[in-house]
């Protein structure tokens, strides 16, 4: 994929250009940088990630593309409270909830939800499967995700794009509401 794939995933999820939005598991910023172009500079975004280096990345290539951006980066786990952090209108996660499974997935999803506004927004951007292997653990479908998001009290789940992967058939994305 490329900068207007990741673009193209995650824009019909966000209203206005006005907000703030974190990146959860933001890794080397695929997906910050298309917040970044999404948001121009009347947004801001919190990129969280545990990955020193890969942060570091993403600043370089940041500051080198979206110079006005405003952005503030925690090297910290989206595992764990997050101290600090505002309440946003919304939160990207793309390719970090294949990590978790069962009852750890829905009490992450609950610490999540508790970073958003009221009708805040959760875009999640997964492989379409619920096979995995050791690269992607435990993947699911979009209607997979649905169930997750109600059980973690999300509600109006609406699918907003499919990608082709190479890896595990396609991508899709995916916003939740607060």
């Amino acid at each position: 994929m490329n900068h207007q794939d990741h673009v193209r995933l995650i824009q019909d999820g966000i209203p206005h250009a006005h907000s703030r939005w974190g990146d959860f598991g933001s890794g080397r910023g695929a997906f910050t940088l298309a917040l970044a172009e999404l948001l121009g500079d009347q947004g801001q975004i919190f990129s969280v990630d545990q990955d020193r280096w890969a942060l570091r990345q993403q600043k370089q290539e940041l500051n080198g593309r979206f110079p006005q951006t405003n952005i503030s980066y925690f090297k910290t786990s989206y595992t764990k409270p997050i101290k600090n952090l505002p309440p946003l209108d919304g939160i990207v996660m793309a390719n970090t909830l294949h990590f978790h499974q069962g009852n750890k997935r829905i009490e992450l999803l609950r610490l999540i939800k508790g970073y958003l506004k009221e009708n805040g927004r959760l875009i999640v951007v997964e492989y379409d499967t619920n096979r995995g292997n050791r690269w992607v653990p435990h993947p699911m479908t979009f209607q997979t995700w649905q169930s997750i998001a109600q059980v973690a009290g999300f509600s109006q789940t609406t699918l907003l794009a499919t990608h082709p992967s190479s890896f595990l058939g396609r991508f899709f994305s995916a916003v939740s509401i607060v």
